[in-house]
């Protein structure tokens, strides 16, 4: 019981949790955004939507008034597509927006604790120097 206590106040799953929260959220806004936005485009070259791109693979294929397949076999290929472009969208606004930008900062902190670590050694040696200098004055 220990053990797990102390995996829980780690940090990690409560990091972990707000992740998959704000993960949620952002596929609502991406569902949105392929919906509002990309497929109205797709409408004006063809269908009104993705979801109505099908072709029937074993028929002979009839929907009913509802959309629903009353006879024959559908292969719903406008809707994996939508799926496929949403899930682009959300990687490339992931990659875009979280994972380069956190790339670069954790770079840029290296580059300066890099820096820092040189000072520091620089100024040891400067230091070494001032008292073999100071020694040597003294002899």
């Amino acid at each position: 019981m220990k053990g797990f206590k102390e995996f829980l106040l780690r940090g990690n799953v409560v990091e972990l949790a707000v992740a998959v929260v704000i993960g949620a959220a952002f596929t609502n806004i991406v569902n949105a955004f392929v919906k509002g936005v990309i497929n109205p485009i797709v409408g004006a070259l063809g269908a009104k939507d993705l979801d109505s791109y099908r072709s029937c693979l074993k028929g002979p294929c009839a929907v009913g008034a509802t959309g629903e397949v009353t006879s024959g076999i559908f292969i719903l290929w406008g809707t994996v597509l939508s799926a496929a472009l949403q899930f682009l969208i959300t990687a490339a606004v992931v990659y875009f927006c979280m994972i380069l930008p956190m790339t670069r900062f954790t770079a840029k902190r290296k580059t300066l604790a890099e820096v820092q670590t040189e000072t520091e050694l620089k100024e040891v040696v400067l230091l070494a120097e001032i008292r073999d200098a100071l020694v040597a004055q003294q002899r």
